[in-house]
């Protein structure tokens, strides 16, 4: 049974659901904690771990140098993807977007976890490792066929010799798909933010261009003005959904 605290939130929520005909959510790193991927940021991140420079893994430049230096950290990081599992809130959203509620989701996330969870209409602000391409004759390698590549111990590279670049959005680059989002939220009449401090731009921004209702649900602390939010809530995502999921009889 959810909580006394959940009762109150979760039904606020589900009728800010039902209520809205447009709903759209950007989700953070905090959506993929439970699934056992830290948050850059936080605690036993990349950003505090030591083990790599977070400057140089994701700039471009640095890519370009020396490619080496961050298919290292990517044979660590899809090591760790390859063992995990979406998280009930993957799940959830899938739902919601299946019920017709969801019109899109924006995500920060370069995990792909919601497109593993079902979710189809996914904006991946700062790409993925989905799919990658060939920065010579950009030809596009799927998930697949890149694995075997980057667990290796060499740089892949493509039949023309070049290397392969996953489809992430590096410091230095831009980003390709902000006017999808930039569109998705300003059209939604409920705008959900799930496990996002929103720290980090453009997508920090967004909200800027919801000009709906706000809803956060977020373990922690969200840069946002407080009158701009209809509903926030600091709890556990995973426990949360699972009180919305009883309240709106969403089968996840």
């Amino acid at each position: 049974m959810p909580r006394d605290f959940d009762k109150r939130s979760c039904g606020e929520f589900a009728r800010l659901l039902r209520n809205s005909h447009s709903a759209a959510a950007l989700s953070g790193a905090g959506c993929s904690t439970n699934a056992g991927l830290n948050d850059f940021r936080g605690p036993g991140g990349l950003y505090n771990s030591g083990k790599y420079d977070p400057r140089k893994i994701f700039d471009i430049d640095e890519f370009l140098r020396e490619p080496g230096y961050f298919y290292d950290f990517a044979r660590d990081f899809i090591g760790k993807l390859e063992n995990i599992k979406p998280t009930f809130t993957h799940c959830f959203f899938s739902e919601l977007e299946k019920s017709g509620k969801l019109k899109g989701l924006i995500t920060q996330n370069i995990d792909a976890l919601h497109q593993m969870a079902g979710s189809l209409k996914v904006v991946e602000l700062h790409g993925s490792f989905w799919t990658s391409r060939c920065m010579a004759c950009a030809r596009e390698y799927s998930y697949s066929q890149m694995l075997p590549k980057i667990l290796s111990s060499e740089v892949p590279r493509c039949g023309c010799g070049v290397v392969i670049k996953p489809d992430i959005v590096f410091y230095g680059e831009g980003v390709k798909r902000l006017g999808e989002a930039v569109k998705l939220a300003c059209e939604s009449d409920l705008f959900i933010i799930i496990g996002s401090s929103l720290e980090v731009y453009p997508a920090a921004a967004l909200p800027d261009s919801a000009f709906g209702k706000i809803a956060i649900v977020n373990k922690g602390p969200v840069n946002i003005k407080q009158e701009r939010v209809s509903l926030n809530v600091s709890d556990d995502l995973d426990d949360f959904f699972r009180a919305v999921a009883d309240e709106l009889k969403l089968v996840c």
